[in-house]
C-alpha cells in the first residue's frame, strides 16, 4: 500500500494563518460560473424519483426560488437521463434557466444520454468504469497500467461529448466507493480518494478537456478535510487550478448534519478552499439552502489577508493530510484532567453565588455522558466563595466527575479547597504587576490557571510568565469581536507558538441559534479536526451545543 507521507512537504494553501481564497479557472455549468472570482455556488440535490418527471420539475423550481443555483438530478438510467431531458424541457418553457447536473453511478450510458440535456455531469471514480467485487490482490505495474487503459476506452467518449457540447464535469470521489484496484493500492484513505480522482482527470487533459470541478465527500469530516488539502495540494503543485465542489456526504438532520456541514464545509472556505458548496441533510431539499448560504456567507468576497506575524514558518499541527493530535502537558483539575491523550473537555459556565452551587446539583441529574465536566463559576465577594465551598462538597460527596474553576476580580482570594483552576477573567486586561501577583498566588496554592486574551499575542504574553514560574496553564482566546474564520487563524498561531500548553477554544455567543451553531461548529469543530484544541466551551452557561461539540463520543468521532 502505498503512504500519504509524500504529500507532507505540499501546501493546500498560501497560509493557515492568513485567509486567501484559491484561485482557480471558471468552469461555466450553463449560464453560471464556477470558481475564478464568481461567488461561491448553492448547490443542492433532488429527492424525487427522476422518472417521476412532473414531481422532479417541481421540486427543481422550489429548489431555484429558495436560491439554488445549481441543481443536481440523479440519473442511474437511460431512462432517468431522458426524464432528467424532460425536466430540462420544461424549465426552458417557464423561463427558468437553472443549470441541471446528471448524477451518474455505474452506468456510462446513462451518462452520455444525459450530456444531451445537463449543462454538468457528475461520475463518481469509484464506479463509473467499476463495479466493485471486493477482490484482495496485488497489481503489477503492467495490470495497473492496463486497468488505466481500460477506464480512458469507457470514459473517453464521456469527455469528448462532453467537450463537443461544451458541458462541465465534476469527479466526485467518496470515501468509501473507491474502486478494488485503488483500494488494493492505496486503501480506503484520502489518498486513495485523490488517485482515483487523478486518474480520470489525466483521460480528460488527454482530450484537451479542462471543464473540470473535483469533489472529495466523506461522511467524517475529518477524513473530507484531509482529501480536499490532498487533492488541492496536489492539483496547485502540478499548476492546475480546477474549482473545488465542498459537501459532506449524508451529513444528517437538525443539528447534527448542520454541525458536520459546518465543521467539514467550513473548515475548508476558512482556508480559501471551495467555489461551491452543497450541504447534504436529510431534510426537505429546499432547507438546505439557507444552511449553504450561513456558511458561504463569511468568505462570499471576504479580501485577502496578510499572514499572522510570527508564524510563517511555523506548523500549526504535526500534518495536515494525516491527523495527529497536538501534542501538549497534562492538567490536573480536581477529578479531570486536561491535555495529553485525554478525551476533549467540555467547560460551561455556571453564574455565581447561589445560581452557580445549585448549578452542579441540577447537572447531578443528568446523564454522566452529557456532563460539562468543567464548571466555571463567578467569584466577586465571599459570599460567592461560600457558594463554591459548597459546591465542591456536594461534588465530593456525589462523586460527580466536574472539576470547578473561579472566575475571580482579583478583588477576594481564592478558596484553595474549593477551586481546581484559577481564571482571572474579571480583570479583561490585567497590569503586568497584577499578574505576577495572581500567577504568584496560583504558583503558591500549586493551581493551574485559565490564560485568556483577545487575540494569540497577548495570550502568548501572560502565558510565557505562567510557564516561566511553572504554573501550568490551559490557553485559550476570549471572543471578541472576530468572526469565527478570522478566531480559526488567531487559534492555529497559538498553536504553533504556545509551547506545550493545552488549549481551550471558545466559540462566541451568537444571538440567532442557527448562526451560533454554524460558527461554533465552524471554529471548535474544524480546530478538533486540526489536532487542536484540549477543552471547548461556548459563552453562555450551561449551553447544550457544548455537549454536542466536545463530549467524548463527538471528539472520538473526530479522531481526537
Amino acid at each position: 500500500m502505498v503512504s500519504a507521507t509524500k504529500a507532507s512537504p505540499l501546501r493546500f494553501c498560501a497560509s493557515p494563518f492568513g485567509y486567501a481564497r484559491r484561485k482557480t479557472r471558471v468552469v461555466m455549468a450553463g449560464k453560471v460560473g464556477i470558481g475564478g472570482n464568481n461567488p461561491i455556488r448553492l448547490q443542492s440535490m433532488t429527492t424525487t424519483d427522476t422518472m417521476d418527471a412532473e414531481s422532479t420539475f417541481r421540486q427543481t423550481v422550489s429548489l431555484a426560488r429558495a436560491g439554488c443555483e445549481i441543481v443536481r438530478i440523479t440519473t442511474p438510467t437511460v431512462n432517468d437521463a431522458r426524464k432528467m431531458g424532460e425536466v430540462k424541457e420544461r424549465l426552458v418553457k417557464e423561463g427558468l434557466d437553472v443549470p441541471l447536473v446528471a448524477d451518474i453511478h455505474f452506468s456510462p450510458q446513462a451518462a452520455m444520454e444525459a450530456a444531451e440535456y445537463a449543462e454538468k455531469v457528475r461520475i463518481n471514480p469509484g464506479n463509473f468504469a467499476d463495479s466493485k467485487r471486493f477482490l484482495q490482490r496485488e497489481y503489477t505495474d503492467a495490470e495497473y497500467a492496463e486497468e488505466l487503459e481500460r477506464i480512458e476506452e469507457v470514459f473517453g467518449p464521456l469527455v469528448l461529448k462532453l467537450k463537443r457540447l461544451k458541458r462541465a464535469l465534476r469527479i466526485g470521489s467518496n470515501h468509501g466507493s473507491l474502486s478494488d484496484r485503488i483500494m488494493n493500492r492505496y486503501g480506503d484513505s484520502p489518498l486513495g480518494m485523490v488517485e482515483s480522482a487523478l486518474e480520470y482527470l489525466a483521460v480528460c487533459e488527454k482530450h484537451g478537456f479542462y471543464d473540470v470541478v473535483f469533489s472529495m465527500k466523506a461522511s467524517n469530516p475529518k477524513v473530507m478535510i484531509e482529501a480536499y488539502r490532498l487533492l488541492v495540494a496536489r492539483l496547485d503543485a502540478e499548476g492546475r487550478d480546477y474549482p473545488i465542489h465542498l459537501g459532506v456526504t449524508e451529513a444528517g438532520g437538525g443539528e447534527d448534519g448542520r454541525i458536520k456541514s459546518a465543521i467539514g464545509i467550513g473548515a475548508l472556505l476558512a482556508d480559501g478552499i471551495g467555489d461551491t458548496i452543497r450541504v447534504s441533510l436529510t431534510e426537505d431539499p429546499e432547507l438546505e439552502i439557507p444552511v449553504a448560504r450561513d456558511l458561504a456567507r463569511p468568505f462570499q468576497e471576504r479580501p485577502a489577508e496578510s499572514p499572522l506575524s510570527g508564524v510563517e514558518k511555523r506548523s500549526y499541527c504535526r500534518d495536515a493530510f494525516d491527523f495527529s493530535r497536538r501534542p501538549t502537558s497534562v492538567l490536573d483539575l480536581g477529578p479531570v484532567r486536561v491535555g495529553g491523550e485525554e478525551p476533549v473537555r467540555a467547560l460551561a459556565g455556571a453564574g455565581r453565588g447561589a445560581e452557580a452551587s445549585t448549578a452542579l446539583q441540577k447537572l447531578a441529574a443528568k446523564s454522566l455522558d452529557l456532563l460539562p465536566e468543567i464548571l466555571s463559576f463567578e467569584i466577586l465577594s465571599r459570599e460567592d466563595l461560600g457558594a463554591a465551598r459548597k459546591a465542591a462538597a456536594f461534588r465530593a460527596t456525589s462523586k460527580l466527575p466536574v472539576a470547578i474553576a473561579g472566575v475571580f476580580s482579583g478583588a477576594e482570594p481564592p478558596a484553595p479547597d474549593a477551586l481546581d483552576l484559577f481564571d482571572l477573567a474579571g480583570l479583561e486586561s490585567p497590569s503586568p504587576r497584577a499578574w505576577k501577583e495572581f500567577l504568584s498566588m496560583a504558583s503558591t496554592r500549586r493551581k493551574p490557571v485559565l490564560v485568556e486574551a483577545p487575540d494569540a499575542d497577548r495570550a502568548l504574553d501572560l502565558l510565557t510568565p505562567a510557564l516561566r514560574l511553572g504554573v501550568p496553564a490551559l490557553v485559550g482566546l476570549a471572543a471578541g469581536a472576530k468572526d469565527e474564520a478570522g478566531m480559526l487563524k488567531e487559534y492555529r498561531k497559538l498553536a504553533a507558538l504556545a509551547a506545550d500548553a493545552p488549549i481551550l477554544i471558545r466559540a462566541p455567543r451568537r444571538e440567532e441559534e442557527g448562526s451560533r451553531v454554524l460558527g461554533s461548529a465552524l471554529l471548535i469543530g474544524s480546530l478538533l479536526a486540526d489536532g487542536i484544541g484540549d477543552a471547548a466551551a461556548l459563552d453562555g452557561a450551561l449551553d447544550p451545543l457544548i455537549d454536542a461539540l466536545a463530549t467524548k463520543e463527538r471528539a472520538a468521532a473526530l479522531g481526537a
